[in-house]
């Protein structure tokens, strides 16, 4: 039998501020056969996410770091070519952390199967995944978001975002979100149905909140920090709540930034701030999974994805992320 080869994305340079086409490399490999309880998948679709950007450095967050000079990992769906493992079969679609190569043989344990009569199987990496899961347990078990408050999303247009303020809407609340372009706005006002803005056409992001929500705001769901996170705090209501779910503008930042300068008035409109990992809630998330099927299944909820063709491609997407390239989920198709 002919070697089994695998294209992989390997990170040979741990970048400092934004990353660099150079920091990565694509590195062909030779597969073993499977063993007992392993199976070999080829993947069809790979994930890109911004908390990748804090395993490429040798802190560790809440996730090892990446291994300098080999593969890296993240979120696919791929189809098992070989199994020798007893509940996975041949032409099964599976959901991995076996991204940034095109195929690999693991133990079949780490490999699970998804239903593509629910949703796409890409879908599986976007509203149906993780990105997805984020953004319901922002809005129902953090923020705890009831019918008739006010919320405030940054980043909407973004993998969570998007999902996000589609949840808050459908909760009965008042929804404001801002994105980086005009077609991002249109997406929202059009598909998600929610007031947007494009905030690099605001000179003062407070005073555009305070316009939209002149009594301020229950809940702010912060995918971005930096000024969307100093113009929130400000807009907030008294006991209003703080959802810290990414801060993408700030992850190539070469030094920490300061705090907000506004963070005072989180003793003055006495807040509440809460920080969030999708992975502590794992026990919620065959709940999430029923609720958003459904959801899809009757059309109540919209998605879209931003597509990059080609393994080789898939730096591209990645950095793509953090220049604002995406609408809805990235991903990159193999």
């Amino acid at each position: 039998m002919a070697p089994i080869r695998s294209r992989e994305i390997h990170l040979v340079n741990r970048p400092e501020g934004s990353p660099e086409p150079s920091d990565f490399a694509i590195v062909e490999t030779t597969l073993d056969e499977p063993a007992r309880g392993e199976v070999q998948v080829r993947n069809l679709w790979l994930s890109v996410d911004p908390y990748m950007r804090g395993l490429m450095g040798t802190t560790r967050t809440y996730i090892d770091p990446y291994h300098l000079g080999e593969a890296m990992t993240g979120g696919a769906i791929g189809t098992v070519e070989v199994s020798n493992h007893p509940k996975l079969s041949e032409g099964d679609l599976v959901l991995s952390n076996h991204g940034w190569r095109d195929r690999f043989v693991a133990n079949g344990d780490g490999v699970h199967p998804i239903d593509p009569n629910l949703a796409p199987p890409q879908a599986y990496l976007g509203v149906m995944g993780m990105p997805g899961f984020t953004a319901w347990l922002g809005i129902h078990e953090i923020a705890r978001l009831e019918a008739g408050e006010a919320i405030f999303i940054s980043g909407a247009a973004g993998a969570v975002g998007s999902v996000a303020c589609q949840l808050a809407r459908r909760l009965g609340a008042n929804v404001t979100g801002s994105a980086g372009s005009d077609e991002k706005v249109a997406w929202l006002e059009n598909e998600a149905g929610i007031d947007a803005f494009n905030y690099h056409k605001i000179k003062h992001l407070y005073r555009q909140l305070v316009k939209r929500c002149r009594d301020g705001f229950h809940v702010y769901y912060d995918n971005v920090g930096g000024e969307h996170l100093e113009a929130a705090l400000m807009s907030m209501r008294n006991h209003g709540r703080v959802v810290l779910c990414g801060m993408i503008g700030q992850y190539n930042a070469e030094h920490p930034p300061a705090g907000p300068s506004s963070i005072i008035v989180a003793i003055t409109k006495r807040l509440t701030m809460r920080g969030f990992i999708a992975f502590d809630h794992a026990e919620l998330e065959p709940r999430f999974q029923a609720e958003m099927a459904g959801l899809i299944a009757s059309n109540q909820i919209r998605w879209t994805e931003t597509v990059y063709d080609g393994i080789e491609n898939t730096p591209a997407a990645f950095l793509g992320l953090f220049s604002g390239a995406n609408t809805g989920k990235m991903l990159v198709r193999l």
